[in-house]
């Protein structure tokens, strides 16, 4: 273990459709994955207890300040159609050590607002990604990994029995 801080992002980068987004995107918000849990109080309990019910999602959100015309035209609304969009960071240690961490989602482009226009303002446009699949590498050692039925964390799957149990 390390006893200087570490891991810290320095930089990040966005690819939308295996297009890099350097110097256009200013910001970006990782979706949150969370476990979805329910309260439930039944007989001879004296508490509510929480139970783990599944997996509940955010969207990707991200800004650019580019009115980028490839970014503009992801959003179809067409069934079928899955977009990868890929997002890199440089993790750096106060020791030197430099670590890539990368996060991989497919899905689609849900909306996407102009903002307001202002002279001699920035202008940034704001964008939203549903996603279907997601994977996160550290390192080069995947961390997460989920889709619509599975759910990985370091390789071990979260679900697998669930899903042995509906012979699936």
């Amino acid at each position: 273990m390390k006893s200087t801080p570490a891991l810290i992002l320095r930089n990040c980068a966005l690819w939308v459709n295996e297009d890099v987004k350097v110097g256009q995107m200013s910001e970006v918000t990782i979706p949150a994955f969370k476990v979805k849990t329910e309260g439930l109080r039944n007989a001879g309990m004296v508490k509510e207890r929480q139970v783990s019910l599944g997996y509940e999602t955010d969207d990707l959100k991200f800004k650019m300040t580019a009115m980028d015309p490839a970014t503009v035209t992801e959003l179809t609304g067409k069934p079928g159609y899955e977009l990868p969009f890929m997002i890199t960071g440089a993790l750096a240690d106060e020791d030197g050590t430099m670590t890539n961490a990368t996060l991989y989602l497919r899905g689609f482009m849900k909306s996407f607002d102009f903002g307001t226009w202002k002279p001699g303002d920035k202008a940034e446009s704001e964008y939203e990604f549903v996603w279907h699949y997601f994977k996160l590498d550290i390192g080069g050692q995947t961390r997460v990994e989920a889709d619509d039925f599975d759910v990985s964390i370091n390789g071990v799957s979260q679900t697998g029995d669930i899903r042995a149990a509906l012979l699936l």
